[in-house]
C-alpha cells in the first residue's frame, strides 16, 4: 500500500505530460477534427476496456454513468475542434476555466454555495478568459475559442460525476470514448486520407495521448489527495503550448500571455488558499472539540 501512495503522485504528472502532448499531436494529424475525436476514442475505448477487464472492474451502466460519459465524450470533441481552430494554448487553457463552471454548477445543482474565495477566483479566472476571446475576436480563432469554451463547461461536469448516486468513474470514461466515437464516425468513413501512416499515428494518439493518461489518471487518484492532483496537474496548461510553440511553430500573444498567466496563477492560488483554509478550518474545530 505505501508503494502505491509513493507513486501515485508520479503517475498524475506523467498523465499530465501525456495530455500536454495533445496541443502538438493533434495539429499533426491532417484528417477532419471529427474523424481526429472518432479515432483517438476508438482506440482509447479499446485500451481501457483491456483495463478494466484486467482489473475486473465491470461496466456499470445507469444514469449517473451516462451522465458522466456524456461530459467526457463532448469534451473530448469540443477539445479537438478546438484545438484545430484556434491556437494550442488558447484551447488548453479556456479548458481549464473549467473550476468557474464547477463552482457555479455546485451551486445550481447541489445548492453548495461559494464562499468568497470561490467567487474571487471565478472572476479572476473569467478574466482571463476574456483575454483570450480579445486575442482572437474574428475568424477560425474565435469558433475555436467558443469549442474551448463548450469543452471547458463539459470538463467540468466530468470532474462533477462522482457527486452523483451511483457514479462510477472508470466506467464514465469508457463510455464517453464510446460516445464520441459515434459522434465522429460519420467524418471517419467519408475520410480520404485513410493510410497506413495516418492510421498508425491515430493509433499512437489513442493510446497515450489520451487512453493512457486516463489510465495514470485514475491511479494516481488512488494515493494522491485531489489538491496535491489539481496543482501537479497543471504542468499541462503550461507544457501544452510550450511544446506546440517548439514543435509547431505557434506564437502566442502578448494578451494570450497574459491570459494564460491570469489562469495559471489563479487556479494555483485558488487551490493553495482552499487548501490552507480547509486546514485551518479543521485545526480550530479540533481545538474546540478537545476543549468543553
Amino acid at each position: 500500500m505505501k508503494k502505491t501512495r509513493n507513486i501515485s503522485p508520479f503517475l498524475v504528472l506523467a498523465s499530465a505530460l501525456l495530455f500536454a502532448s495533445g496541443g502538438f499531436l493533434l495539429k499533426l494529424v491532417s484528417w477532419h477534427p471529427m474523424a481526429v475525436s472518432a479515432g483517438r476514442s476508438m482506440v482509447a475505448a479499446v485500451e481501457i476496456l483491456c483495463y478494466m477487464a484486467v482489473r475486473r472492474h465491470k461496466p456499470v451502466i445507469n444514469k449517473a454513468v451516462l451522465l458522466g460519459g456524456a461530459a467526457m465524450g463532448l469534451s473530448s470533441t469540443f477539445y479537438v475542434l478546438a484545438n484545430r481552430f484556434t491556437t494550442a494554448a488558447n484551447a488548453i487553457l479556456i479548458q481549464f476555466t473549467a473550476p468557474v463552471f464547477i463552482i457555479l454548477f455546485m451551486w445550481i445543482i447541489f445548492k453548495e454555495r461559494p464562499g468568497k474565495l470561490d467567487i474571487a477566483a471565478t472572476l479572476i479566472l473569467f478574466a482571463g478568459m476574456v483575454l483570450f476571446f480579445l486575442e482572437s475576436l474574428s475568424g477560425d480563432g474565435m469558433l475555436g475559442n467558443f469549442m474551448a469554451l463548450l469543452s471547458g463547461i463539459t470538463y467540468a461536469l466530468v470532474f462533477m460525476m462522482k457527486k452523483f448516486d451511483g457514479a462510477d468513474t472508470v466506467s464514465s470514461v469508457f463510455f464517453g470514448c464510446i460516445i464520441a466515437s459515434v459522434l465522429g464516425l460519420p467524418w471517419v468513413l467519408q475520410e480520404p486520407q485513410i493510410t497506413l501512416p495516418s492510421v498508425g499515428g491515430m493509433i499512437l494518439i489513442g493510446l497515450f495521448q489520451f487512453g493512457l493518461p486516463y489510465i495514470c489518471l485514475a491511479e494516481g487518484l488512488v494515493g494522491t489527495p485531489p489538491v496535491a492532483a489539481s496543482l501537479i496537474s497543471m504542468i499541462e496548461p503550461v507544457l501544452n503550448p510550450i511544446l506546440a510553440a517548439i514543435i509547431v511553430h505557434e506564437r502566442l500573444g502578448t494578451l494570450a500571455l497574459i491570459g494564460a498567466a491570469i489562469v495559471i496563477i489563479g487556479s494555483l492560488v485558488y487551490n493553495v488558499l482552499k487548501e490552507y483554509l480547509k486546514q485551518r478550518e479543521t485545526a480550530e474545530s479540533g481545538k474546540e472539540t478537545s476543549h468543553p
